[in-house]
């Protein structure tokens, strides 16, 4: 930031070009610009250069040109720069996309990787984009305070007229609004990144890519809904980085864990009244939905024996593809069997059971309410649905021969 726009265009420019002179160095920037030892010694690095083979070079190089031209036009705009979201990934291509796309076939070349990922640039290009936009969210005060921004205007301008009314106690919930949407940005990212990692080969490559982004995600989960972001520059304690970076040098499985851990931290802090609560809250169950398919929560362990992973019996001859039972898992799947037959005819039991007793209870209702059962089953023998009138009471006698009359003159 010390270095005049004059100068620093055809240095970056050029930049390509002093790889490989071991002579170049530069000191021309401040005394208290955080590289400028990398530039005082860079003679150092271009030794290195040197020893590495052309493959590796020409990569590099190419990356160091286009990287070098794109934060060239950037820095001649100024804090212009950063209009549109599109302005804003942009930048972030320059500084840091190009940088996973050079990784990237880096790794391929040296057959670390699998190759596909190049087919795939835009995975390349969120592993940059993440860790790049989680440090532009993360440093806001830091680089406000060195009359930097590269959040967009596009999205800070719904929230304040100017970007330095953020931090403003007054403006705090509008800060607070607008720090949302730019993480929501980020996090869209996520599931990309896990994508990626899966392609790579190597322990070492899968640590060097799965320890930054580890880092990231717990970084958004630190700034978001977090004022103190507005005050100061705020970082996770040392404590919870050495426990990422020992988690995210074992494997793919448990990488998945800490970036499910920390989007179900962030959907636990989304509050409703947030205008970006709804998109949060599916961003964070994008990432889990992600995880869910490469490494589903029901497994093998989790699920009873004999069964698979629909809860369905497994046979005990082994279709082609799938793994035969044991003489022990097929003893307990022959009980089972035999265990809900039996349940099955419990059930019967209980059920017509239940069936005759109400049949019971509802005719010995009807026979302490004086049904006379012996008319009914008399007439049912005789065919004659009509009982004799002499059996019944003088009253119930004319109505049985209107009632009989006018059904027979029907018939």
């Amino acid at each position: 930031m010390t270095v005049d726009i004059a100068e620093k265009e055809p240095l970056l420019r050029n930049f390509h070009a002093h790889l490989d002179d071991e002579t170049w160095t530069y000191d021309g920037n401040g005394p208290n610009e955080k590289d400028r030892e990398l530039l005082v010694k860079f003679d150092v690095v271009a030794k290195e250069y040197n020893k590495i083979k052309s493959s590796y070079q020409k990569i590099i190089t190419d990356i160091c040109h286009r990287m070098g031209d794109g934060m060239a036009d950037y820095a001649k705009k100024g804090n212009v720069s950063v209009q549109t979201i599109a302005d804003y990934e942009q930048y972030c291509h320059y500084v840091a996309g190009l940088v996973g796309e050079g990784c990237t076939r880096c790794f391929v070349e040296a057959k670390l990787a699998n190759p596909v990922l190049l087919s795939r640039p835009e995975l390349t290009e969120s592993m940059g984009q993440f860790l790049q936009q989680t440090n532009i969210i993360r440093d806001i005060r830091e680089d406000h305070d060195d009359g930097r921004c590269f959040w967009p205007k596009e999205v800070w301008s719904k929230y304040v007229p100017e970007f330095g009314d953020l931090f403003l106690p007054e403006n705090r919930e509008k800060a607070s609004h607008c720090q949302s949407e730019m993480i929501l940005i980020a996090l869209q990212r996520a599931d990309d990144c896990l994508f990626y990692m899966a392609g790579v080969k190597e322990q070492s490559v899968f640590n060097f890519v799965a320890i930054p982004q580890s880092m990231a995600i717990a970084t958004l989960e630190l700034c978001f809904q977090n004022p103190a972001m507005f005050e100061r520059n705020i970082k996770i304690t040392k404590g919870a980085a050495c426990g990422l970076m020992m988690q995210s040098t074992q494997n793919l499985e448990v990488v998945c864990a800490v970036f499910r851990r920390y989007a179900r931290l962030i959907h636990k802090k989304n509050s409703p009244r947030d205008p970006h609560f709804l998109d949060i809250s599916i961003a964070c169950g994008k990432i889990e939905r992600f995880i869910e398919s490469i490494f589903p929560s029901q497994t093998a362990k989790s699920l009873p024996a004999g069964t698979n992973a629909n809860g369905a019996i497994v046979p005990a001859v082994a279709a082609p593809g799938q793994k035969a039972l044991t003489s022990e898992e097929e003893a307990k799947r022959k009980q089972e069997e035999i265990e809900a037959k039996w349940d099955m005819y419990y059930m019967m039991l209980a059920v017509f059971g239940t069936l005759g007793l109400i049949s019971c209870l509802m005719i010995g209702v009807a026979w302490l309410a004086g049904a006379r059962f012996d008319l009914a089953l008399s007439g049912l023998k005789g065919g004659n649905f009509f009982p004799n009138k002499g059996e019944l009471p003088s009253a119930a006698q004319s109505v049985a021969s209107k009632f009989e009359s006018a059904v027979h003159s029907e018939l």
